[in-house]
This record gives C-alpha cells, structure tokens and sequence, in this order.
C-alpha cells in the first residue's frame, strides 16, 4: 500500500522498519474538515502558509462551518469568560484551528475579553491575590492572561495591551518558575494547570517579538514540567493525577500530556530527554488504524449556553475511535520530536 501513495509527499514517512504513518496522513488529507488538513500539511507536510495552495486552504478554514459556529457563539454569551462559550475561549479555538491572522472583525470579541482584564476589580481578592509574607507568589489565574496574550499574536490582533498583558506575566512568575491560583496559604509551588498557558504565550512572544526576557521566562517555566515528565510527582514518580495521561482537546481543562507535549514542540523543548517517556506514553496510545482516540471528553456538544459547552463538535470520544483533531495533533508531536 504504501508504495502506491497517491500524494509522493507522504513517502518520508514510511520508515525503514515499524509502522508507516504515511496511510493515516493520507486519510487526514481527505478531512471534510478544512482545518484539519490545514494543519497537516503545515506541520506535518512542511507546506509554507504563504504560498497559493495554502492561503487558500486558510480562507477555506475562516469560511468552514466548524468556524462559523464558533463565531455563533459569542453573540449568544453573555459573559466573555463564559466557559467554553465566551469570546475568549471562541478566539482560543480559532487561533488552535488555523484561522488566518488579520480577520479585524475578530477584535470586538478580543475587546470584550480585555475589557474584563483591565478592569479595576480584575486586580481584587479575590481575582488576584498576595498573601503577607509570600509576595513572591501572586496568586492570580495567569491562563486568562496567557492564552489572550496567545491567540492575540497568533490571530494578528495584539495590540499594546498584548504587551502590558506580558508584563503582568512576567512580573507574576513564582520562584520555581510557573504560576498559580490557589489562594491557600500552603500553596507553594506552581500548578500545571496554570503555568502551561503562559508558558506557551511567552514563548511564542520571545520568538515573535525576540524578547530575551519572554523567552528566558518561558524556559523557567518549562523546568516545571521537564523536572515531572510531564505527568509524574518530583519526589513520588507516581503520576499525578489520571486526568494527565488521557487525551483530550481542545486545549481547554485540564492540562493533559497531549497539550503539555504540544507546548514542549512549540517552545523547542521536545527533544529534551525528559519528555522521552511521555512521549512513549503518547505513541502507545495509538490506535490499530494509525489514529490516536480522545480519551476524555472535557466539553459538552450543544446548541444552547451551558456551562462548559461548545457550539462547535470536535469529533468522537472513546479509547478505541480515532478522532482527528487528537490524531493530527499527536502526529505533529511525534513528527517534532524526529519519531515519525
């Protein structure tokens, strides 16, 4: 079969020995879903976002019924937090399903969600708070500042308020480098949870912007979770929570090896040695058919505003069903780490 590849470009990857990821590309190739075969032959494939063919697959995922009903959703929402409804989780899906930068119809909804940010009580307990005697440890749910620092660049729609969201994350790292919520006070290291989104927004700021600062914070940050193997307590070994090693998407909650290895392929930090056994975590995980499942679903499918819901279907659920959001999201992994 494989040598008889209808596109020659699959055929880097068949390996000498093991199993061949070329068919199951070639199927994600024929997706009905545009954004799915656009981050196959960007990541995957190598294709340049500039180019004819590929600009117009990105007008193909602007206009695609998956983004036109994340585009509904907004207008339905009263709250722009509303979870994952609201504009700020909209923006987040489009950024993650390739929707092309410089849509300027977009910055309303990024408007709305600054607008809750820069607002007075934004800074209050208990949205943000320091305790006596751990000012070092703002405790603050630096996610919503990341991931609108995030989409903002990877959308077109920063602005200097991007810049002063930065800051803020800059200046709210802890000591061992990541981020943290929890208001208790023998709360003292940094959560998964929280730290990652930043982590991925600095990261790509310090390479966008060539900022030595975002770049040096984002390589802290990744210590946290470089130091665990991305699943694993410091200390026990023992995997820290069940949820960490079942994969899920969108990249909403909570943290999971599928999203922690992704932000690992994007900050450069895949190749590290530590990330070698989630990364053989991952490559169990697949499927018969060359596919990877979506272990755990953390949205509900509906029509109406609920909490955790999405106007937006993003595929089956179950151990033993490929999804293809999942699947081309752990090829591009493993594609990064040099395993297919």
């Amino acid at each position: 079969m494989d040598g008889h590849l209808a596109d020659p470009r699959l055929r880097g990857m068949i390996p000498a020995t093991g199993t061949s990821s070329a068919p199951i590309v070639e199927r994600l190739l024929g997706s009905s879903e545009a954004a799915v075969r656009w981050k196959v032959r960007s990541s995957l494939l190598g294709e340049s976002p500039s180019s004819k063919a590929m600009r117009a697959l990105a007008r193909e995922v602007q206009d695609s019924p998956l983004a036109r009903r994340l585009l509904s959703a907004p207008d339905r929402t009263p709250h722009p937090y509303q979870k994952w409804q609201g504009p700020h989780f909209t923006l987040i899906c489009l950024a993650e399903i390739g929707y092309p930068p410089g849509d300027r119809s977009l910055m309303p909804l990024r408007d709305r969600f600054y607008d809750s940010l820069f607002a007075e009580h934004h800074f209050r307990p208990p949205h943000t708070l320091v305790l006596a005697g751990q000012e070092d440890r703002v405790r603050r749910c630096a996610g919503q500042e990341g991931y609108a620092v995030w989409y903002s660049l990877a959308l077109g729609l920063a602005d200097e308020r991007t810049e002063v969201l930065v800051e803020r994350l800059l200046q709210w790292q802890w000591p061992d480098g990541g981020w943290n919520c929890d208001k208790r006070p023998e709360a003292r290291a940094s959560s998964f949870h929280e730290s990652l989104i930043p982590l991925r927004a600095l990261s790509l700021h310090g390479l966008l912007r060539k900022d030595p600062r975002s770049l040096a914070a984002a390589a802290r940050a990744a210590e946290i979770f470089l130091e665990r193997r991305l699943y694993r307590g410091r200390r026990s070994g023992r995997i820290i929570h069940p949820d960490f090693v079942r994969l899920q998407y969108p990249h909403f909650y909570p943290y999971n090896i599928l999203f922690g290895l992704k932000v690992m392929a994007e900050a450069g930090f895949i190749r590290d040695p530590r990330c070698r056994e989630a990364l053989d975590l991952l490559e169990s995980k697949r499927l018969p058919d060359g596919g990877f499942p979506l272990e755990k679903k953390n949205w509900t499918f509906s029509d109406t505003v609920v909490t955790r819901g999405t106007f937006a279907d993003w595929g089956p659920s179950g151990r033993r069903r490929m999804n293809e959001f999942v699947t081309v999201e752990a090829l591009c992994i493993l594609r990064a780490a040099g395993r297919i």
